[in-house]
């Protein structure tokens, strides 16, 4: 595009008898993509100026002339242009004048995207003189006989710069650049990219409900739809859709529909910056429902994982949580490029990794054993609730790693340095995420009891939650069921949960009903009649599958005889859900429930799906029961002998 300054007679006047400088706007500088620079005829009585390529503002340095003969004013020649001292400044020297002195140099003004500019000193000319009508008018004349693509980004640039200067939308000025450029919309012959320009600005200027947006969309709508958008354009139109999308709007849920369509047959080109950003768009227009996109993105991801940044892995990971979508080869692209990152990354990275994986319930040996290698080398340098994350996710999803020792000590030395710094909440989630480890902070469970910090944690604005109560119960039994060399304060019993059955499922994983179904008969058949009941509540709160009790001679009673009861058996019917995503692996949660009940006097029977679904027939089934039970049985009776 033809780079022209077009500065208005009066502006010129201003600028000579004021002898101040004034902010160039980018706005007033119109380049090409090749940074060239080209002639214009203007009237005479116009200043010209060439000028680089400029992309940020520019200011011309102040100088002091001295006038040779008093009342004439004689004609200078043709400026010269020289750098300046810094790189984004450029200074005017009439020749043929003498200068007196070198003014100061100003540091350049920064100003956001679309919001109103802040007053300028009182040094500077006022800047809205070049936004005059007439100005207005002869920059748009010009820009008419440029191609289209051009003429809407110097449209664009004019009303980026009304919009920053605060001008209003029923100024004169706006009111010309909106009718030049909805005449240009009218063309259809404009980029995806100019138009999401086009459109930000309109609804900077007038809102979404303006006539520019609408006609913005309808231009994007039909370039969509005739397949001609590229990956950058498809960016930049779900980033005009974060501004202005509006639910109610069909016009826009159809675009937006497209957009997805259209999206997912480009999401073979789309580089890693491109899924990034798409997914962050998808965030913020709350687009869960569109599932089959946000897996081929995450698919995507998982073969550009490479060539993100860092900024770009927090993205897509916060993205993906967000929208509750995972896909299996993008966890295997993680574990082949996080671990070597560990060293160099941000520490809020490292913690988002782990959230991710603990939301997914993926347990992944390469990246948690990175992590806590990393743990054990710079853990001085994690916020404590960066240290929680990592510490609670490995809890969680029941991994231990190799260096557990070196990590528990290194824990054990960052929570006796700052104890005192975490907040209670987040400190009893790390303890309690220790428990499921077997690995019990008694130095930190006689604080954490004590009448200090329980006051203290019902200060916290609300009361303790049922689920803060439900960890400071497991803790609870943790040292009562298996430290029993404890001797330090206790739970009091008041804030003891009676059942830690949960909407959340924090503390245990109902009963896979489908399981269930699969298991009652053939149980019944080995039994002999429904000897069994389902759903009991045990002494300590859990809840127990399915209970089977044995009288003082091992032989199992029926439900009726039940106060003659000398053993106990729980059967847990392990669905899906209380294991990891990617591993057979029990959650933390119910591995710590196995425990407790067993020291609680039950012996407890693990019937997991993978082992359940491989029998075909019922006898199978029966025998697979009778195998896992009946050495319990024999077990019990041995003893009772003897």
């Amino acid at each position: 595009m033809k780079s022209i300054v077009c500065m208005s007679v009066s502006l010129r006047a201003a600028c000579q008898h004021a002898s101040a400088c004034f902010p160039l706007y980018r706005g007033l500088s119109l380049c090409n993509s090749t940074g060239r620079c080209a002639n214009v005829d203007v009237a005479s009585n116009t200043v010209i100026a060439l000028q680089p390529c400029i992309t940020d503002v520019h200011c011309f340095q102040r100088q002091k002339t001295r006038s040779t003969t008093a009342g004439v004013v004689t004609a200078a020649p043709p400026p010269y242009i020289t750098p300046g001292n810094r790189s984004n400044e450029l200074t005017v020297y009439p020749t043929g004048i003498r200068t007196t002195h070198k003014a100061a140099a100003r540091p350049p003004l920064h100003l956001s995207l679309y919001s109103p500019h802040a007053k300028a000193p009182k040094a500077l000319v006022n800047t809205y003189s070049l936004f005059e009508e007439d100005v207005i008018a002869e920059l748009c004349s010009k820009l008419a006989d440029v191609p289209g693509n051009d003429r809407a980004e110097g449209l664009a640039t004019l009303l980026g710069a009304c919009v920053e200067f605060g001008l209003e939308a029923h100024s004169p000025p706006v009111l010309i650049l909106v009718k030049e450029s909805l005449e240009l919309l009218s063309n259809k012959d404009i980029g995806v990219a100019q138009l999401c320009h086009l459109g930000k600005l309109a609804c900077a200027l007038e809102g979404r409900q303006s006539p520019m947006v609408t006609e913005v969309v309808n231009s994007i709508s039909t370039a969509i739809e005739e397949d001609v958008v590229s990956p950058s354009e498809a960016v930049a139109a779900y980033s005009l859709l974060t501004m202005l999308y509006d639910p109610a709007s069909q016009q826009q849920t159809l675009m937006l529909s497209a957009l997805h369509r259209q999206t997912q047959r480009l999401v073979h080109r789309l580089k890693a910056s491109h899924v990034s950003d798409i997914l962050l768009s998808l965030v913020r227009l709350q687009q869960r429902q569109a599932i089959s996109l946000v897996l081929r993105l995450s698919h995507r991801a998982s073969r550009v994982f490479k060539a993100f940044s860092d900024d770009e892995i927090f993205k897509v990971l916060s993205a993906l949580m967000i929208l509750g979508q995972h896909d299996e080869e993008l966890l295997v692209a993680m574990e082949k490029h996080l671990p070597g990152r560990m060293g160099k990354c941000d520490p809020e990275l490292i913690s988002t990794v782990m959230e991710y994986c603990l939301q997914m319930r993926c347990r992944s040996e390469p990246i948690f054993e990175a992590v806590a290698e990393n743990f054990v080398c710079r853990a001085e340098r994690h916020t404590n609730l960066q240290i929680a994350k990592q510490v609670v996710t490995m809890g969680r999803l029941n991994y231990l790693p190799q260096c557990s020792n070196e990590m528990f000590k290194k824990l054990e030395s960052i929570l006796m340095e700052r104890f005192s710094q975490f907040q209670p909440r987040s400190l009893i989630d790390l303890l309690h995420a220790c428990i499921h480890l077997e690995r019990f902070p008694l130095n930190y469970l006689s604080k954490v009891f004590s009448p200090y910090f329980l006051q203290k944690l019902q200060e916290q604005g609300e009361p303790p939650d049922k689920n803060t109560l439900g960890q400071l119960t497991q803790l609870h039994l943790s040292t009562s069921l298996e430290c029993t060399y404890y001797w330090g304060p206790r739970l009091p019993f008041f804030l003891h949960v009676k059942k830690f059955s949960s909407v959340d499922q924090v503390f245990e994983t109902p009963m896979d009903s489908l399981l269930y179904k699969q298991v009652r008969g053939p149980l019944a058949q080995l039994l002999g009649g429904k000897f069994f009941y389902t759903r009991i509540f045990a002494p300590i709160g859990y809840t127990i599958d399915v209970e089977i009790c044995l009288d003082e001679n091992g032989f199992i009673l029926p439900m009726p005889q039940w106060e003659h009861t000398y053993k106990r058996i729980a059967l847990c019917l392990d669905g899906q859900n209380r294991f990891c995503r990617n591993t057979q692996h029990l959650l933390g949660k119910e591995a710590t429930k196995r425990r407790h009940l067993c020291r609680m006097g039950y012996d407890v029977v693990q019937i997991p799906y993978f082992e359940f679904e491989k029998l075909r027939t019922q006898k199978e089934q029966v025998q697979y029961l009778h195998n896992k039970i009946s050495p319990i049985i024999s077990k019990f009776r041995y003893n009772q002998i003897r």
